[in-house]
């Protein structure tokens, strides 16, 4: 695993109080050259009334093309739910795929949506499975389109169970399929679960979600991953910008979560340091990044660590520096991304006058970004500016929850999981 980190600027002044910028980014490791190690997926798949049709249909196609894409000895498993959870398909290798098909083939619609009972069974059908072919950790993809209206429903409650599932080695993803599932509690549990949320208007687009999970499952090179800040105690605030799991795990010290990577996947992050004054001249070392993961082809454990490092100077020497154009760029989209969670949560709520205005902030931060931005990267924010844009029609056309979906779904890979290519 590449790690390497920059600040916006190096140079702070003597004795004076000062706010840095680091940007950290991290390139996951190639695929094996062997052939790849088994892999357990599980599916939890809502069959409530409102999946009838279209919606079930793609959902089942999209499954079988994951069967076949799979090796036979992947473990799959699928468990559907309506008020009660049903093994429609128990986890085990697929040495049979025709079985396999078949029984995702007679999937049918049912009744109400109690996702906590359909989770639970399908971790325990994961465990049991993985555990009996040797395979450590798996993913859990739930798929589900409507509000949850039985089960657990509280956020942060279902929100714990998929984090402890997480330390198990075990990633949980969502996909929210058609405009009326609750955005807010998938990208939560997808969150603390260290697994993706993206959003499917569609049968086809739900096919090419599910393909795309499965893609990054089959080239997964690096899982449990983990960045681990040591910072002075001169570092009196540590921030994270990207929303993602980060743990308080000592004096000094914190833990975020990052879950699995594919192979050569990147990643970005950035902290923000408020530092108090520092007394001496120097190069001072004010924190260091330790960054660990599971190779999953060799299931061997590395580390890699690297100090973040500023140079003390006389008072009057820094009045003149600028700031670092990437790491500044990157300050400017990170926050244009949380305005954009800001509008999601704002047309969720019905608030389109206060969603517009937002997204229009959003937009702001974003054209600053790209005027600072690397020739290089303006590409990518000149895309999520004509999102934006694609965002702000939607909206006003009073479909403002196709836009807060959208928005969510782009929230996930712009912030959370920054760099990821899918």
């Amino acid at each position: 695993m590449k790690l390497s980190a920059a600040l916006d600027v190096d140079v702070v002044a003597l004795e004076s109080a000062d706010e840095l910028t680091v940007l950290v980014e991290l390139v996951a490791p190639e695929a094996p050259s062997a052939n790849r190690p088994p892999t357990a997926l599980q599916v939890v798949l809502d069959r409530s009334g409102s999946m009838s049709g279209a919606p079930l249909d793609g959902a089942k196609k999209a499954l079988a093309g994951v069967v076949a894409q799979l090796d036979p000895h992947d473990v799959f498993g699928v468990v559907t739910f309506d008020d009660t959870a049903q093994v429609a398909l128990p986890a085990s290798t697929l040495m049979d795929k025709q079985r396999a098909a078949d029984a995702i083939r007679a999937i049918e619609t049912g009744g109400c949506t109690d996702l906590s009972s359909g989770y639970l069974r399908g971790l325990q059908e994961i465990r049991r499975a993985g555990e009996s072919a040797g395979i450590r950790g798996g993913t859990v993809l739930v798929i589900s389109d409507g509000h949850i209206n039985s089960g657990i429903r509280d956020v942060d409650e279902f929100a714990g169970i998929t984090a402890k599932a997480g330390s198990k080695g075990i990633v949980t993803s969502t996909m929210g399929y058609g405009r009326g599932y609750d955005e807010t509690l998938l990208s939560a549990i997808s969150r603390a679960g260290n697994g993706n949320h993206v959003f499917a208007d569609n049968p086809d687009a739900a096919g090419a979600a599910i393909a795309g999970e499965v893609d990054g499952l089959l080239s997964k090179s690096a899982q449990a991953a983990t960045l681990t800040v040591r910072y002075d105690q001169r570092v009196q605030e540590l921030a994270l910008f990207n929303d993602l799991p980060a743990h308080q795990i000592g004096d000094g010290e914190v833990m975020i979560e990052l879950g699995d990577l594919y192979a050569l996947e990147e990643r970005k992050l950035l902290l923000r340091m408020k530092v108090g004054s520092i007394a001496a001249l120097g190069l001072t070392e004010l924190a260091t990044l330790q960054l660990r993961y599971v190779e999953t082809a060799s299931l061997v454990e590395h580390t890699v660590s690297l100090p973040v490092v500023v140079n003390v100077v006389p008072g009057d020497e820094p009045a003149g520096r600028v700031p670092d154009p990437k790491v500044y760029s990157e300050r400017l989209y990170q926050e244009g991304q949380q305005d954009k969670l800001e509008a999601s949560r704002a047309y969720e709520a019905g608030d389109i006058d206060g969603g517009t205005r937002r997204l229009a902030r959003s937009r702001q931060k974003l054209e600053y970004a790209m005027q600072e931005a690397r020739p290089e990267d303006r590409a990518a924010i000149a895309d999520e500016l004509a999102m934006l844009d694609r965002f702000g029609i939607s909206a006003g056309a009073l479909d403002s929850v196709y836009a807060s979906k959208a928005m969510r779904a782009s929230y996930h890979r712009t912030n959370r999981k920054r760099g990821r290519r899918h």
